[in-house]
């Protein structure tokens, strides 16, 4: 048969010629330096104010593009030669079946087949390409659903809580290792109130359910409560944050306490992964232009400090009513006092490591508190004569926060990557288990809607419905989005503007608007 041989020494031609150009690009023969030689000497020859060593690497980058349209035209002309050899294959078996024509069936089987066949080498060739082609259109979606509102640029150091008003008027808090807390107009990212009263970093900081109060925990081994009015701005149009310009910044400060770490206290940024892998530096910091806060009303000192705790007091938040505040430390305990005498009511004790985190149910006495000991407790106080005490246990590393929900279910994130979600009565093992790529902060729930905000180390904030199941990850790129870690995650489902609001180690905090509705239509 001449043409089936004939055919197979095309073919491996056709191979030998693949391969020797794949490799042309990871080689330097003497003869491509010869042909790019004399483009250089033209260049050289020319003025240009850029540098010669400049001017020889974008040389050698043009000349890897020159070669690689080089390749595809080739494959391209080869793959049209196999095409032709496959044709002339098939019109030649149908002239030697017998002498006989082939029947339309025949012919439309074998034309069938060597389709088939042609499809699937295309398919492979051109499989990266359509994936990115996918990729870009996930990502457009995802930026239509999610979209950046507003920055709060005012703080000189890294913002470890973020939280909304839950009284009006509507404010935006925050709270940074720069010593203070700020509240924010939301609609005009203005400073509305700053408030100094601590002598260490602010950790946490949480608004009274009723009133114009706020709580803030601190490395000064203190909680403070506080009194603010606000007068809210008149909302300006929203500026495009895209022509943003930055400056060189200092590098933040040590995380949560001013003085020297405890030596147990090994505080590690972890390591940015797979696709997030970018390096920062000191230029991605948000300009400041000035003491933002400096024009604001000032507060220094508080209605009622707490003192009780012999560590730094990392978070703190109101129990139901606002009567009773509870607070979490690194002295391994989380005390509740009670608001109008400053007194300690109860020691919660139990954990074996550093807390880092705690938080109260909506609607009843009940508290959670998370630890370094891999734990989160349920603290019950709904039984004044009684006070029990769930252990969770699931996680790997650092609980990093635990958050109720409606009904009965709790959501705790940790260190190891994972979101976990509880049921309160079946304390054994989780409902759903998230897995990610990097370490998660302080989650927040959408409560209406069921919708989780993990914020990571990796700078990115992802969401995820109570199932697991990932529902988008906030836009993020040289412009616009985290720039370092991101701390912590705040949901107002109801504000019309910003329902949900996200903080960092950049020293800012953002405001986003989430469609919600075509979010959930997309899953």
């Amino acid at each position: 048969m001449p043409t089936e041989s004939g055919s197979c020494s095309t073919a491996r031609q056709a191979k030998q010629k693949r391969k020797s150009h794949s490799l042309s690009i990871r080689r330097t023969n003497s003869s491509e330096q010869e042909r790019t030689g004399l483009p250089r000497e033209m260049l050289e020859g020319q003025d240009s104010k850029l540098p010669s060593s400049v001017r020889t690497t974008l040389l050698e980058l043009f000349g890897q593009i020159e070669r690689e349209f080089e390749n595809l035209y080739i494959e391209n002309l080869e793959l049209r030669r196999e095409i032709d050899t496959l044709n002339e294959r098939l019109a030649a078996e149908g002239q030697a079946i017998d002498g006989a024509e082939l029947s339309k069936g025949q012919l439309k089987t074998k034309a069938s087949h060597s389709t088939s066949q042609l499809s699937q080498k295309l398919k492979t060739t051109y499989k990266a390409s359509t994936s990115k082609i996918v990729s870009s259109f996930k990502t457009t979606t995802s930026r239509a659903v999610c979209q950046l509102v507003k920055e709060y640029i005012g703080h000189r150091d890294g913002i470890w809580d973020v939280s909304v008003a839950r009284t009006q008027p509507v404010v935006l808090g925050t709270a940074s290792a720069d010593h203070t807390a700020l509240l924010w107009s939301i609609e005009t990212g203005k400073c509305l109130v700053k408030y100094t009263g601590h002598v260490g970093s602010v950790n946490s900081i949480k608004f009274h359910p009723s009133e114009q109060l706020a709580l803030t925990a601190s490395g000064d081994q203190t909680a403070h409560i506080w009194r603010y009015v606000v007068q809210l701005p008149t909302p300006q149009p929203v500026a495009d944050t895209s022509n943003r310009s930055f400056m060189r910044a200092r590098t933040l400060s040590v995380l949560f306490i001013p003085t020297v770490l405890p030596p147990r206290m090994n505080i590690v940024l972890h390591q940015i992964s797979g696709e997030d892998e970018i390096e920062c530096s000191d230029k991605d910091e948000p300009d400041i232009d000035g003491d933002v806060s400096s024009d604001c009303p000032t507060i220094r000192v508080p209605l009622t400090s707490l003192k009780s705790h012999q560590g730094v007091v990392i978070a703190a938040d109101w129990l139901v009513g606002g009567k009773q505040a509870v607070t979490a430390s690194w002295d391994r305990t989380a005390n509740l006092y009670d608001v109008e005498t400053s007194e300690l009511v109860h020691s919660l004790t139990g954990h074996d490591q550093e807390l880092t985190h705690c938080c109260t149910h909506p609607t009843q006495r009940l508290v959670v508190t998370s630890s370094r000991d891999t734990t989160f407790r349920l603290w019950d106080f709904r039984d004044p004569s009684i006070h029990s005490v769930n252990v969770f246990q699931g996680h790997t590393d650092t609980v990093t926060s635990a958050v109720f929900t409606v009904g009965d279910n709790v959501v705790s994130g940790s260190d190891d990557r994972t979101v976990k979600v509880w049921d309160l009565k079946n304390m054994r093992s989780p409902i759903a288990t998230i897995r990610t790529d990097s370490a998660i902060n302080r989650i927040n729930v959408c409560v209406g809607q069921k919708i989780i905000a993990l914020p990571h180390d990796n700078r990115q904030v992802r969401l995820f419905d109570m199932s697991g199941v990932r529902l988008a990850r906030l836009p993020r790129s040289s412009r616009q989005g985290h720039r370092r870690m991101v701390c912590c995650s705040a949901w107002s489902e109801d504000h019309p503007i910003c329902n949900l609001f996200t903080c960092g180690f950049d020293r800012q905090a953002i405001g986003w608007n989430i469609n919600i509705p075509a979010l959930l239509q997309e899953k």
